[in-house]
C-alpha cells in the first residue's frame, strides 16, 4: 500500500493587515497544512502563500513592505510558485491605489487602479455574486449564481491588460456589479485573487479554496 500523500502547505502571510486566524482555519478545513508566519524563508518555501488584507491601501502597503512581503511576492511568482491575494490583499498587486485623493504605490503584478466604489451604498458589505470567467479553475464545481461575502469601499473598475509577447494569454477576471461593474477575482498563471472573502463565504468559498489548493 503506497503512503498517503502530504497535505500542501500553506503560510498565510501575517504582515499586520489581515484576518488571519478566519483564513487558517478555512485553509486548513479545505485540506491544507497551515502556518501564519512573517519569517522569509517559510514562507518562500511554501507550496502556497496566501496573502490577506484588511484596511487601507496606503496602510496595508506599509505593512507588507516592513515585512518583506513584497520580496516574498515577487520572488514567489518569478519561480510560478503559488499566491493568493484576498480583499486588500488583492488589491495591493495593482499598480497604484488612490484613496482620498493620496496616491500609493502598488506591486504592480497587474496595471490598473484601486479607487472608490461608485455606488449610493458604502462600504459595500455583504453577499453578492460574481460573474465567473469561462474556462476558470478557481470556480470550478461552483454553481452560477452563488453568493460571496464582500467588505469593502474601494475596487478596481477598468482591467487593463496588454500582452507583451505574442505566446501570453489574457488573465481570466471575474466581474461583480455594485453600482458599477468592478473586477472581483483574478486568475493569472500562479497569481490569483478575489476581492471577496472565501474565508466567509460558506460552502463556496470552501469550494474556492479547495480548487486553489488542488492547484499546489
Amino acid at each position: 500500500m503506497s503512503a498517503a500523500t502530504p497535505a500542501k502547505r500553506v503560510v498565510v502571510l501575517d504582515y499586520g493587515f489581515g484576518n488571519v486566524r478566519s483564513a487558517e482555519r478555512a485553509v486548513a478545513r479545505a485540506g491544507a497544512e497551515v502556518e501564519i508566519t512573517r519569517d522569509y524563508d517559510r514562507a518562500m518555501n511554501a507550496d502556497g502563500l496566501l496573502v490577506p488584507g484588511v484596511g487601507a491601501f496606503a496602510s496595508c502597503m506599509a505593512g507588507l513592505r516592513e515585512a518583506r512581503g513584497e520580496w516574498i511576492v515577487e520572488r514567489r511568482l518569478a519561480g510560478g510558485r503559488p499566491v493568493l491575494g484576498v480583499c486588500v490583499g488583492m488589491q495591493i498587486l495593482f499598480a497604484r491605489g488612490v484613496e482620498h485623493g493620496v496616491e500609493t504605490e502598488g506591486l504592480a503584478e497587474w496595471p490598473g487602479t484601486v479607487g472608490p466604489l461608485k455606488a449610493d451604498v458604502v462600504p459595500h458589505m455583504g453577499w453578492n455574486t460574481v460573474d465567473a470567467p469561462a474556462g476558470s479553475r478557481l470556480f470550478a464545481g461552483v454553481p452560477s449564481g452563488e453568493r460571496f461575502y464582500f467588505v469593502h469601499s474601494y475596487a478596481v473598475h477598468d482591467w487593463e491588460f496588454e500582452a507583451t509577447h505574442a505566446a501570453m494569454t489574457a488573465p481570466l477576471v471575474g466581474w461583480t456589479t455594485h453600482g458599477s461593474p468592478f473586477v472581483a477575482a483574478v486568475e493569472n498563471g500562479p497569481l490569483w485573487a478575489t476581492q471577496f472573502h472565501p474565508e466567509k463565504s460558506g460552502d463556496a468559498g470552501a469550494q474556492l479554496l479547495s480548487n486553489w489548493i488542488g492547484t499546489l
